[in-house]
């Protein structure tokens, strides 16, 4: 079957090209849900916990997290656009240039870190199948998969690649890495052992899960602009990711109690080589390509949503031959701080969103999100909103501690920033509509 031209550019979806239904959905991000950051995110929430309150934590929040995702997609859905022109209809146009530049920054991030963690799995499976030592290598041959995956459009990738071939492979993969694990390791010892307290804690260990599904919301919507009604994909999003994030942030936990390795991504990769063969972590990298892809791609649409005239096959290309460059010389340090900052800045600007188009109920005309108009260039309101949202995770977090501001990390700082956010944005919205102001600016 010949599929729908992939868009090649930021204009609304029509037509035969709106074709992913539930299933495309659950295959899609029960892909990208499985990945070797998924793991290694997850053997950072021990041994600081004990197992029992990480898989807590790890049910918590992917269930918050996957309910946020899920919901972030259906404006797009409705419209037909991606994620940063979705924006426009609460931030203005030229406010979602704001979101726009964090979601490049993280995203060409998350490339580079996939890119750092295949190379590390790839070279580690290297040395022990054929005791060759090529890291550059291995970092080069996935940066050419995902440049070219990211050029074939999303429509192939998902229904030629991860439906008919990936998400099958992974499938068994995870099965099997997961009976290696239980038949090779006493699991009862490491259920009693009490945790180590410090961090994460335990709500800090729920903001770390949450994370992860967070991450993808800035471009949750350049997929589900696909779909052909909203509600399918939407569920089929929430199915696919919860399934997907629980199982792999769960292992990660396990492999890291059980083979009593440091949570460092080379240690990490090399005890997946242990534990399972280096055969199934090659079967795993075929899979983090995906993560890989879809953040590269969705890096380039979000570039043209300040600059839509650019080509997004050239874009693609220069953005892969970059990344490639700086995964040689970068090692994934800090990754739980990386974590936490996509969390901070994403989870508040979700709020704002959601109040505007869930509970005020306003609805962007396609027409008017590619305007700008007198007064609509920037929302300062929904700014604002976002600002303090982010200040207040950040206050919970401890992280403006040198500020003077004494944090409360064991109140988890992703709900609370959430609801600030929806709160300080609605009430400024119902007074000005009390006032006579209107349609927002």
């Amino acid at each position: 079957m010949t599929l729908p031209a992939p868009p090649r550019g930021i204009e609304p979806v029509t037509g035969d090209a709106r074709a992913l239904g539930f299933w495309d959905a659950v295959v899609l991000w029960g892909d990208l849900g499985i990945g070797l950051l998924v793991l290694f995110a997850g053997s950072l929430l021990v041994p600081g916990l004990s197992l029992p309150l990480a898989l807590l934590a790890i049910v918590l929040g992917s269930l918050v997290g996957v309910a946020l995702l899920a919901l972030a997609g259906v404006p797009s859905s409705l419209t037909g656009v991606p994620t940063m022109v979705m924006l426009r209809g609460v931030l203005g146009v030229r406010g979602s240039w704001v979101p726009t530049a964090l979601n490049v920054v993280q995203l060409l991030g998350w490339t580079i870190f996939e890119l750092v963690i295949m190379g590390h799995a790839a070279n580690a499976a290297s040395k022990r199948l054929l005791g060759w030592d090529a890291y550059w290598f291995w970092v080069a041959v996935p940066t050419a998969l995902v440049i070219w995956l990211g050029v074939w459009g999303p429509l192939a990738v998902v229904r030629r690649f991860l439906g008919r071939f990936a998400v099958w492979l992974m499938l068994g993969t995870t099965v099997y890495l997961t009976w290696v694990l239980f038949a090779r390791y006493d699991l009862g010892p490491l259920w009693t052992r009490p945790g180590a307290g410090g961090f994460p804690g335990f709500w800090g260990a729920v903001d770390l899960v949450i994370a992860m599904p967070i991450s993808w919301m800035p471009l949750v919507g350049d997929y589900s602009r696909l779909a052909r009604h909203p509600a399918p994909v939407a569920w089929g999003t929430a199915v696919g990711y919860l399934v997907a994030n629980v199982w792999f942030y769960s292992l990660g936990a396990l492999i890291v109690l059980a083979a009593s390795v440091t949570p460092e991504p080379k240690g990490f990769v090399e005890a997946i080589v242990v534990l399972a063969g280096p055969l199934a972590l090659l079967l795993l990298l075929v899979d983090e390509t995906d993560e890989a892809w879809a953040d590269l791609y969705s890096c380039a649409v979000s570039i043209q949503n300040v600059f839509p005239g650019a080509s997004q096959t050239a874009l693609i290309g220069a953005l892969g031959a970059g990344s490639f460059a700086v995964a040689l010389v970068l090692d994934v340090t800090r990754y739980e701080s990386f974590l936490l900052l996509i969390g901070s800045v994403f989870v508040p600007l979700f709020g704002v969103l959601a109040a505007d188009f869930y509970l005020l109920g306003r609805r962007y005309g396609v027409a008017a999100l590619f305007q700008e108009r007198e007064g609509r260039r920037v929302r300062w309101s929904a700014l604002a909103a976002w600002l303090l949202g982010a200040l207040g995770y950040h206050a919970i977090a401890g992280t403006l501690v040198p500020l003077g501001i004494a944090g409360a990390p064991w109140l988890g700082a992703s709900l609370p920033s959430f609801f600030l956010a929806i709160a300080v944005y609605t009430l400024r919205e119902r007074t000005r509509a009390d006032a006579g102001g209107g349609a927002p600016a």
